[in-house]
């Protein structure tokens, strides 16, 4: 049973390029891949996650923002290098496909409908919210059971709680002893992307391109306006509640920066993906970066951060100081923004169903594309469907930390798979010329280094760290066990290292995303093997034996 069966570079290329399955339109150039970027990260991480990380971790907030920049950067390079050497769709799965074999394939491609179709249901909610507000300011108000959720409806009615949903629950109309109450505005918004992103690259472009303008022209606004009412008193105490409290903020922070691989999705559908891709990603990184830096000083600046717990606090600060006619710029900007995430989003989901298809993975209907507009209409269809039905029965809280974890499970198998990428032959270098390559630096000694002196730094700073590391007691034990096993995986890693030479810049990738993944709580975990464990039901149940490499061993 060959479930580590490996796709060479050569079939990949005559599957995604010129050869069998082409048919896709290519009209992305490098701004356009870039603009993408930035429309899929600067959204709900800017709009709505960033109040409840400034919450954790204080001004000092900045910090996580800089180590899980650190830790994309060196994704996007592992991710530039892979699309630059298999430059077709299918993101993660396709490079693991690579690297890694089949089943790691599978699970990453499992992993990423988390990301792309699952972090769509967040972002819809946060965009009903805005929406909403937006309304209220023309003077249109829509019943409270059609803007939220049926869950936090409920929830808010068994803990008796005054507000939006006791007044849902309570007002709902009813059939039989089933309470209507569903997000509307949430629902629409996917109906109308899906149906923008069927009709195909050309006008998803046109619109993201204007909508990233658009957003990034109010965001400076906001930067420009805060600016003015920033009280330095508050930047004090800077860590408020320790490092622990700024880790607290991971899933939210991490969650800001999704979106950045989905650039590598477009491969197809670029005019010269393996010089424009890896610009695409590590530009719209470097943007994002500075902006998320910025605003989170503004916002922990302008007020205490433990005011900006909230779900919207843009809108929050400037109704803090009492600035309306920058709420009202503000909902727009909110409005515009998360529009171009769920767009940009629900064009990467398909175009994985689609690679998956065509390795005979998923059905054969999931590779059909439109003769007219040139999609994957079927996985379109499919995408809406799964991002639109979770709609009326799942909460915001739940889908956040779900995403969180799945795209940094991703981001690890990426970074893993340069590693195991072979070495690029002489012609392959030869051909390389305009193409991005990770510069190779020999981690030998590099590595043990950097984790010796690492380790040497954390002790001289937090004397007692490591001693507190090996406390178990009370709810210790779910805090400290991931971060001892993050060690250990150092340890080996430096052997590793040293044994076998990898490259730097990758294992730095791996690693850094691996320390990500220890500020994960245990319900993260528990949701996550879930879901993989469904994953691996579906994959041997159906992907196994219609595998194409399957058939062409049989």
């Amino acid at each position: 049973m060959n479930i580590f069966r490996k796709k060479s570079i050569t079939t990949i290329l005559k599957q995604g390029g010129d050869g069998e399955h082409s048919g896709l339109n290519k009209v992305l150039n490098v701004r356009d891949l870039t603009l993408f970027g930035i429309a899929a990260v600067i959204g709900g991480g800017t709009f709505s996650a960033i109040g409840n990380a400034c919450f954790e971790g204080g001004p000092a907030v900045i910090l996580l923002y800089i180590i899980c920049a650190i830790a994309c950067g060196f994704t996007a390079m592992c991710y530039a290098e892979f699309a630059s050497r298999v430059p077709v769709s299918g993101s993660a799965y396709t490079y693991a496909y690579v690297s890694f074999g089949e089943l790691f394939a599978w699970i990453i491609g499992w992993a990423l409908i988390m990301e792309y179709s699952i972090g769509n249901i967040y972002i819809a909610f946060s965009w009903s919210g805005y929406f909403t507000n937006l309304l209220e300011t023309f003077g249109l108000h829509l019943p409270d059971w059609l803007t939220i959720n049926y869950q936090s409806a409920h929830t808010a009615f068994l803990e008796n709680k005054v507000g939006e949903g006791m007044t849902a629950w309570t007002s709902a109309p009813m059939i039989g002893s089933l309470r209507i109450i569903f997000d509307l505005p949430a629902v629409l918004i996917n109906v109308i992307i899906t149906y923008l992103v069927y009709r195909g690259a050309q006008e998803s472009k046109n619109v993201s391109n204007a909508m990233v303008i658009i957003k990034m022209a109010i965001i400076l606004l906001v930067i420009i306006v805060g600016c003015f009412y920033i009280d330095v008193d508050n930047w004090t105490p800077f860590m408020p509640k320790g490092f622990g409290g700024v880790m607290a903020g991971v899933s939210a922070v991490f969650y800001a920066y999704i979106g950045f691989d989905a650039v590598s999705t477009l491969a197809e559908e670029c005019k010269n993906p393996q010089q424009d891709l890896p610009k695409g990603m590590i530009y719209s990184l470097i943007a994002c970066t500075v902006v998320y830096i910025i605003l989170a000083l503004v916002l922990t600046g302008m007020v205490s951060y433990e005011l900006l717990g909230v779900s919207d606090p843009l809108a929050e600060i400037f109704a803090l100081k009492e600035i309306k006619w920058m709420l009202f710029i503000v909902s727009i900007a909110a409005v515009v923004a998360m529009t171009s995430v769920l767009l940009v989003f629900q064009m990467g989901q398909p175009r994985i169903w689609m690679t998956m298809s065509r390795d005979g993975l998923m059905p054969s209907r999931f590779s059909k594309i439109h003769p007219k507009y040139k999609t994957p209409s079927y996985a379109t269809i499919v995408t809406g469907i799964v991002v639109g039905l979770p709609i009326f029965f799942t909460d915001e809280t739940l889908v956040l930390d779900f995403t969180s974890i799945g795209t940094l499970f991703a981001f690890v198998l990426v970074c893993g798979g340069v590693l195991m990428l072979s070495p690029q032959s002489e012609e392959e270098m030869a051909d390389s010329k305009g193409k991005f390559r990770i510069p190779y630096i020999n981690s030998k000694f590099v590595f043990p280094s950097l984790y010796i002196c690492s380790l040497i730094l954390i002790h001289y700073l937090f004397p007692t760290y490591f001693v507190d590391l090996f406390d178990f007691s009370g709810d210790k034990l779910a805090t400290n066990l991931p971060l001892i096993i993050f060690y250990i995986l150092c340890i080996i890693l430096s052997g590793l290292s040293f044994v076998k030479n990898f490259s730097l810049i990758p294992l730095l990738g791996l690693v850094s995303c691996c320390y990500l993944l220890t500020g994960m709580t245990v319900s993260n975990w528990i949701w996550f093997f879930g879901w993989l464990l469904i994953g691996l039901v579906v994959y041997f149940s159906f992907g196994y034996k219609n595998s194409k490499l399957n058939q062409t061993v049989s």
